[in-house]
């Protein structure tokens, strides 16, 4: 299964290591590593997230919680859609 991220996507990658960063280079980097195993494990069990109720169609677009993350996906029949990384405290709109 091919694994694509969307650019808002890494954007938050960036955005979130570069705020971690700011207090803690070491722990930025780790936690962004961390992050994308857990992403890459994805590709095997793509259907182990949450629904989102919202999408358009059910069961399309998934969230999955890592620590303090939330990655929300779309699952293809060939490829998995990176659509956003979140820290549980923000605004997710």
């Amino acid at each position: 299964m091919t694994l694509i991220y969307s650019a808002e996507a890494l954007e938050d990658l960036v955005r979130l290591r570069d705020f971690i960063a700011e207090h803690n280079p070491q722990a930025a980097t780790r936690i962004a590593q961390q992050l994308l195993q857990r992403i890459e494990h994805l590709r095997n069990f793509p259907m182990i997230g949450i629904n989102v109720t919202q999408a358009p169609v059910a069961g399309s677009v998934k969230d999955f919680v890592f620590g303090n993350y939330l990655v929300r996906y779309a699952v293809q029949p060939d490829s998995l859609c990176i659509l956003r990384i979140w820290h549980h405290l923000e605004n997710k709109e």
